[in-house]
């Protein structure tokens, strides 16, 4: 015959749905966290895919969360403002496009092939998954300094792994370059997406890669 003590095992028992509890608490904080992350994730692609296409000050925050499946109540635990996000989707797009320069020097991707993919007609028609600088820099001109700035910082990132690319050249030559090449490379892609004539687009897609081709090998 075995004999228990009531208190004990009712200490026990309370013990155990404590650590019950606890690991509960803590398995859904980690998905809240978790489940928040990818929201925000899932906005940011929206407005990113949205701005490059139709522009900052066409799209409103209810068509973002409409086609991100989400209340416009829900905008405001990601985002202060719509400002806030332009942040948010400029950085993390400038992002992305460093991080393909940076691939493309450990790759040994040449120049010419990373200016002629630019502005390919590829490139011209696909707005919505295109360089965000070509895309938006004439609406982030207007925006406020901090979203300026933002952008400034990136594209600064950018320019000096371009210039890394550079064949030649002390750096601050290779950097000059790199400052002609970008701009060259981002004003004819929007060039050739305002003009209505395809054949002409596609002729001030090729005729500015070969310029750029040349100033980057210091012609």
């Amino acid at each position: 015959m075995y004999y228990y003590d009531r208190n004990a095992i009712g200490l026990a028992l309370h013990f155990v749905a404590g650590l019950k509890a606890g690991s509960e608490e803590a398995e859904l904080a980690r998905y809240d966290k978790g489940h928040k992350d990818t929201t925000r994730r899932h906005i940011i692609d929206v407005a990113s895919s949205q701005f490059r296409e139709s522009g900052i000050a066409a799209v409103g925050l209810a068509g973002i969360m409409a086609e991100a499946g989400l209340t416009n109540g829900a905008f405001y635990t990601h985002f202060a403002s719509k400002e806030d996000l332009v942040r948010a989707v400029l950085l993390d797009m400038l992002e992305r496009r460093e991080q393909r320069h940076r691939d493309n020097i450990d790759n040994g991707v040449a120049l010419e092939t990373v200016i002629r993919d630019y502005l390919s007609l590829r490139h011209r028609d696909g707005a919505a998954t295109g360089c965000p600088a070509a895309a938006l820099v004439s609406e982030v001109a207007r925006h406020p300094k901090p979203t300026r700035q933002a952008f400034t910082g990136k594209v600064s990132d950018i320019l000096a792994l371009m210039a890394k690319q550079m064949p030649d050249g002390s750096p601050a030559e290779r950097q000059r370059r790199a400052h002609v090449v970008y701009s060259t490379l981002i004003g004819a892609l929007q060039l050739s997406r305002a003009v209505s004539d395809r054949q002409l687009a596609e002729e001030i897609l090729a005729d500015a890669a070969d310029a750029a081709i040349a100033i980057a090998n210091g012609g």
